[in-house]
């Protein structure tokens, strides 16, 4: 009996030191949350803030100054990048009209070449205007094929022969180049100074070896002299089946050339002409009254070609053109280059002679300039003046450096009078 009475006093015993716990523990509860509430009253847990508020935090303490330097900064990036671009379109462009044109030279070489065809109907008949290449020979200079592998652009290059005696007038010829930006060039060295001089202006250059008999116009030579020497010299790079715009060093560039050529002949040369009829060709009439009825007898003229700038492709009736030039010079130093350059160009086949067979091309004399039309037409004309030609030959003046420096000054610098005080003509 005693013994169940104690159970009752044991159970409530325990309920109590249960509760007393319990009320223990909340006050404890109670007193740390009162502590880290007080030291703590953003919470445990940091919130960190989201990208548009750390943008806006960002934002808020950034100067006017910083976030200008940045925009000017993003913009200087981005019409460097829309530069490139418009550089990148115009290769592209480029690329893409010689593809066009090669494809249809192709296609033209086909029909010539292969199976016969029947013509078709009227205006539809085309011939073929450009003879087939040559294939490439690098075989035949090693030294010069590497300097142009590393120089020309689309296997085709603007190549000047020069000694020291033209070097004045060299120095204006590369820097306009250089200031047009045009990458394919060289300079085709006569002697060790013209060498040196490209190498310290950081102009492409080849050192020519000598030949013999020629060694002595290569130093010594005047500009007539040189322009003889070249058609050598061009025959080389035909053979490699390079492409050359070959120009005098009496030339400014203003624009890039490669880029207002056809290239659909063998020969693309500018002209002496003056004027529609004298650049490309006019019906001239004869008058002998002697003749009476048949007084008047009708005849072809075009001026002749300036054989100190023509783009030239690898071709046979090309490299036979520079063999037949540089032959008769060779036997003759007194023939002037560009009379013997228009004669075997131009001269039909007949009895004793059998002509050459070479489709040529006069090039748009308003953009392959020369001096004549510069000083007697362009400068007066209000509109034609205001007009960027592509080069400027200096070909009928003999103050070349002079006036090559002034069309520097009138067409690059701006300068409007540069062209003023020259004469039309020359003084002799």
């Amino acid at each position: 009996m005693s013994g169940r009475r104690d159970v009752p006093l044991m159970r409530g015993n325990g309920q109590s030191i249960r509760g007393s716990r319990i009320a223990i523990a909340i006050g404890i509860g109670i007193l740390l949350g009162s502590v880290f509430a007080f030291l703590y009253p953003e919470g445990l847990f940091l919130r960190f803030p989201r990208s548009e508020e750390r943008f806006q935090v960002n934002s808020t303490n950034c100067g006017s100054s910083e976030r200008f330097k940045t925009l000017r900064s993003e913009l200087s990036s981005l019409l460097k990048k829309n530069e490139e671009l418009k550089k990148q379109i115009r290769e592209l462009t480029l690329k893409k009209q010689l593809a066009e044109r090669s494809k249809e030279h192709a296609e033209k070489q086909f029909l010539m070449l292969g199976k016969q065809h029947k013509a078709g109907p009227f205006g539809t008949v085309r011939s073929l205007r450009t003879n087939p290449g040559v294939i490439p020979d690098p075989t035949i200079n090693p030294r010069l094929q590497k300097i142009l592998e590393k120089v020309a652009v689309n296997k085709e290059l603007i190549v000047a022969v020069a000694n020291t005696n033209v070097q004045d007038m060299l120095e204006v010829w590369f820097n306009s180049i250089k200031h047009v930006g045009i990458p394919n060039y060289l300079v085709v060295a006569l002697d060790d100074d013209t060498e040196t001089f490209c190498k310290t202006k950081g102009v492409p250059v080849y050192r020519r070896n000598p030949d013999e008999g020629v060694d002595s116009v290569a130093k010594n030579g005047d500009n007539h002299a040189i322009s003889g020497l070249k058609f050598r010299i061009l025959r080389e790079f035909l053979q490699m089946g390079y492409n050359v715009l070959l120009s005098d060093v009496d030339i400014v560039y203003l624009q890039n050339p490669f880029e207002h050529l056809y290239r659909d002949c063998d020969v693309e040369s500018m002209t002496d002409g003056h004027d529609n009829g004298t650049a490309y060709g006019y019906n001239h009439v004869f008058d002998e009254p002697a003749m009476g009825w048949a007084r008047y007898a009708h005849t072809m003229r075009i001026w002749v070609y300036n054989s100190g700038f023509f783009y030239i492709r690898p071709t046979f009736p090309s490299i036979e053109l520079l063999d037949r030039v540089a032959a008769r010079l060779a036997k003759d130093r007194k023939l002037w280059d560009q009379a013997v350059f228009n004669e075997e160009l131009f001269f039909p086949s007949h009895p004793g002679y059998d002509g050459l067979h070479a489709s040529k091309r006069t090039m748009d004399f308003y953009e392959f300039l020369n001096s004549k039309v510069l000083f007697k037409s362009v400068r007066k004309d209000p509109n034609l003046s205001k007009i960027k030609p592509v080069i400027v030959h200096i070909n009928y003046h003999p103050d070349k450096l002079s006036r090559m420096k002034a069309v520097v000054e009138y067409y690059v610098n701006g300068k409007e009078d540069a062209l003023k005080n020259f004469p039309d003509g020359s003084d002799w």
